[in-house]
């Protein structure tokens, strides 16, 4: 079974400029790149998992989430960063959906199609949903990012960039075998 890293898009990969859905109006956290190049290293696979009540509230289209998901995988590539796969909750809050984080939706489709062990991966997200989904469907390790106040993560931080820093000083936190 192989390790993952479970990524938020806004406010993780991409500074979270309120429901982003232009490539113009997308820009990836500083770090971000070599944050995922440091997971890669030790062979996790890259999964991102998002929810986009801006489809579900009619800010913007399926269409327009593709386009830009087609765009940020392309970005990836460019880095030699492979994202497996992207998952989304195009769901408004009030529609009480299995797919909305918390809820484990996102994470039972990957389990679906991919072997990953949950005790040996991560999450990463700027949200409390974000690390509850981890709790939720039981992903041992978790990141909080940002200066919202967030509880029961394994780590946190303020920045991407200071995330990527840390694990570059300690490694052995994603590279041991648990």
């Amino acid at each position: 079974m192989k390790k993952a890293l479970f990524l938020d898009r806004d406010g993780i990969i991409n500074f979270d400029h309120g429901y982003v859905s232009k490539i113009e109006d997308f820009d990836f956290n500083d770090g971000i790149f070599e944050l995922l190049k440091l997971f890669l290293k030790y062979d996790y696979q890259l999964f991102i998992v998002t929810n986009q009540s801006g489809i579900g509230r009619g800010y913007y289209t399926q269409n327009d989430f593709e386009v830009l998901t087609a765009w940020m995988i392309g970005e990836f590539k460019k880095h030699n960063i492979e994202i497996q796969s992207v998952h989304h909750c195009n769901h408004a809050p009030e529609t009480k959906c299995y797919c909305r984080k918390p809820e484990t939706g996102m994470i039972d489709e990957i389990l679906a199609e991919h072997s990953i062990d949950l005790q040996r991966s991560w999450m990463i997200g700027d949200k409390q949903s974000d690390i509850d989904l981890a709790h939720n469907a039981k992903i041992s390790h978790t990141i909080a990012i940002g200066k919202r106040e967030i509880t029961n993560a394994t780590l946190s931080f303020k920045t991407i960039l200071e995330c990527k820093r840390y694990l570059e000083e300690n490694q052995d936190i994603i590279s041991y075998e648990i």
